[in-house]
């Protein structure tokens, strides 16, 4: 079975509209995946308008939580649940579960390639989890600051981490405050964090204005959201992120 995917590689997935011929895509594919949440509100109405697509929203999957503010954050709690459900490996690990038992219905012929891949993928989900645990059991510290918006509550909830961000993980406005930037520059020289965090695509400016003020090193701490072109002509995976941010977890914890 082959697969495609609709948002582009570079693409900003928060601004993401389907094409026309997107559209078509979902109407004759046999297994459409979507994460669900606010930025999928468009799926709906395709949905309803075509006959007899599977569609699978893996947020029905995984225990949800609420998007909230952390101190120091912009924005406001708007109440939904927070979609970003992918940033925790024990979510990745229902996810895909979910998407191979759909894809052993679809094709009965082939659920066991789908099993044998399930479980290779599954093992290399709890080596990145355990590659996690070791780095925050020897860790120095156990807060994280991210010069960005947030989009990992469900990967700092699932390893005890305490974080704080400028914006909510959906946050689509342009310029923090002062008062923000101020807050998370107090945060890092009070709490002496080597390492400010910014997210894929962020243009870096207010992650650069906080480590000149505190002289902390600025990292990518990648969110999986999309990667730019480049990475994926390497072939760049979740996996290979992630394991990147394990690094990235590490310097900033020790």
């Amino acid at each position: 079975m082959s697969s495609s995917m609709l948002l582009s590689p570079g693409e900003e997935s928060h601004s993401y509209e389907p094409t026309p011929q997107d559209i078509i895509a979902i109407q004759n594919c046999d297994l459409f995946l979507y994460i669900g949440g606010e930025s999928d509100n468009w799926v709906s109405e395709i949905l309803n308008a075509a006959d007899g697509v599977r569609a699978l929203p893996l947020m029905d999957y995984v225990d949800l939580k609420l998007e909230t503010l952390t101190e120091g954050m912009e924005g406001e709690a708007d109440g939904d649940y927070d979609e970003h459900i992918w940033t925790s490996p024990q979510n990745a690990s229902v996810m895909v579960s979910a998407i191979e038992q759909a894809l052993a219905d679809i094709e009965p012929d082939g659920a066991d390639v789908y099993l044998q891949n399930l479980e290779n993928y599954n093992s290399q989900l709890e080596t990145l989890d355990s590659d996690f645990r070791e780095v925050i059991s020897s860790a120095k510290r156990n807060t994280l600051v991210f010069a960005d918006r947030f989009p990992f509550r469900y990967f700092a909830d699932q390893y005890g981490l305490d974080c704080y961000a400028a914006f909510p993980g959906c946050y689509m406005g342009s310029e923090p405050s002062a008062a923000t930037v101020v807050f998370l520059i107090d945060k890092v020289q009070s709490e002496h964090i080597p390492v400010v965090f910014y997210i894929e695509f962020s243009n870096e400016k207010m992650a650069d204005t906080i480590c000149e003020a505190t002289g902390a090193k600025k990292l990518l701490f990648h969110s999986c959201h999309n990667v730019t072109k480049t990475d994926f002509e390497k072939g760049e995976t979740y996996l290979s992120l992630m394991h990147s941010n394990v690094l990235a977890l590490k310097e900033a914890l020790n």
